[in-house]
């Protein structure tokens, strides 16, 4: 008798307790609340908070519009010195993966659940895009085991080439959801207004991105990308299509950019971009830049001034930013026709892709204009400049100097653009704390450090000390 006694102890204690575990289950939900996430307000949740992560402060502002030098600090100057806040670097990764990563992972998930292949095509396409800006940023990145958290709480880091590499096929796997589905519902959605296809244009465009980013270490991966997207049509955002653009509205729905400056204003346009914008006669002038308030001629401010010279500018005789940037209401680009197009020349020139080098890139230049609503002869003469035209032999110039013109509202994706094209090539910071270096990357959040430390260890043994003048894997030059 004593043998059973205590297994038939435990089993009864085991089937008490789960009955109270169902019972507390059952008291402590809320007929009123779904116990099942809404895919609808998940999609739209995520779209607006991650864009807001990516034009916001820290990831734009206070750094990367400041790198490539599109911004620059009248006050408080130390991140246009190089000296990042350790917070900024810290909600960079947490906000994209704690909100994106997660969000976006439950909607593929609850788009196999609840049989919504066009949820779960767009969140693979919207998690692929956030993975890419972070090892953009960072270089080798959580992203195998990233967003399950139920079965790795430490998740390993993937070498950057192993990143691209899965986001390509991953975004291929989008594209093949949405043929399969071609009128499949999307509600919530306010990057492309629920169109399958203008979220096909978008994945592939991405693609073709990505395709570029490996092509100096990988060119037969990236023109087999090409490759790819021409067998199944070429299906990339043409003239008059919507790009994948997210239009804000008043507050508290607002631009994170106008949302900042209802308490503050520690910005004015780089003197290097007006520099660039004066030489070539650009019409994009006093649309990037406003007159300063004093009245008198465009003045940008020179990037990293020390903090009593830029003071002693003064914000009323320096050029703020241009209004179609900083209003509350301010759309945020994340993938413009403009961009496909200076893609498609680079792709033609190094030979991926079957067109002309020359036309795309104009093409490129007139859809920057267009966007601004600058058309007709005004592009022409513009174009006709010897400054402007396009250089063959030396096409990472013609490209890297009117693609990070045309960037000016997407700096992040400027900021990658200008490390591996290695054009325009700017002046560090006037007091930049880098030994004449300008920050290629993020260096990685303290807390990676405390809580996930083996993987963080690894990451930087393979990858290079974890610093900001580390190099990544696609910066080869």
């Amino acid at each position: 008798m004593k043998k059973w006694l205590i297994p038939f102890y435990i089993m009864t204690v085991a089937l008490t307790l789960a009955g109270c575990r169902k019972e507390l289950d059952r008291i402590n939900t809320n007929p009123n609340e779904p116990t099942v996430p809404d895919v609808e307000y998940l999609l739209a949740n995520g779209i607006k908070s991650n864009i807001d992560t990516y034009w916001g402060t820290d990831a734009s502002m206070e750094t990367s519009l400041l790198y490539v030098q599109y911004w620059a600090k009248i006050q408080y100057p130390d991140p246009d010195r190089y000296i990042p806040a350790s917070t900024s670097i810290q909600n960079v990764w947490n906000n994209f993966y704690a909100q994106g990563i997660t969000d976006f992972t439950t909607v593929i998930q609850l788009g196999d659940t609840l049989k919504q292949p066009g949820y779960k095509a767009a969140a693979i396409i919207m998690r692929s895009w956030i993975f890419q800006v972070l090892t953009d940023l960072y270089g080798d990145v959580p992203y195998s085991q990233a967003g399950q958290i139920d079965k790795y709480l430490t998740p390993k880091y993937d070498a950057q080439q192993d990143v691209y590499n899965g986001l390509l096929a991953e975004l291929k796997q989008a594209v093949t959801i949405i043929d399969a589905n071609p009128n499949a519902a999307l509600t919530g959605d306010s990057l492309l207004q629920g169109k399958l296809q203008g979220w096909k244009k978008f994945a592939n465009g991405l693609r073709s991105r990505i395709a570029l980013r490996i092509a100096d270490r990988d060119p037969d991966g990236a023109k087999k990308v090409f490759t790819d997207l021409a067998a199944e049509g070429n299906v990339f955002f043409a003239d008059g299509d919507r790009d994948a653009r997210l239009n804000y509205l008043a507050s508290p729905s607002q631009n994170p950019v106008g949302k900042n400056r209802e308490t503050r204003n520690d910005y004015r346009i780089s003197k290097t971009v007006i520099d660039y914008l004066q030489t070539l006669n650009d019409p994009r002038l006093p649309i990037y830049a406003a007159k300063p308030a004093d009245g008198g001629p465009y003045l940008g401010v020179t990037n990293g001034l020390a903090a009593d010279s830029a003071s002693r500018l003064g914000f009323s005789k320096t050029s703020d930013i241009g209004a179609a940037f900083t209003a509350s209401q301010a759309p945020a680009l994340l993938f413009t026709y403009a961009e496909q197009l200076f893609i498609l020349a680079e792709a033609a020139q190094r030979g991926f892709y079957n067109g002309d080098a020359t036309t795309l890139y104009n093409q490129a230049i007139r859809a920057s204009f267009k966007q601004y609503g600058i058309t007709g002869t005004t592009v022409d003469n513009y174009l006709l400049q010897p400054a402007v035209q396009y250089n063959a032999a030396n096409y990472k110039k013609s490209i890297g100097e009117q693609k990070w013109l045309a960037l000016f509202s997407e700096s992040l994706e400027a900021f990658a653009e200008w490390r591996r094209l290695d054009y325009p090539q700017l002046k560090p910071a006037y007091t930049g704390v880098l030994l004449g270096k300008i920050p290629v990357r993020l260096t990685y959040p303290s807390s990676e450090q405390a809580l996930n430390g083996k993987n963080y260890k690894a990451a930087v043994a393979r990858q290079g000390v974890d610093l900001l003048t580390t190099k990544l894997w696609f910066d080869v030059y």
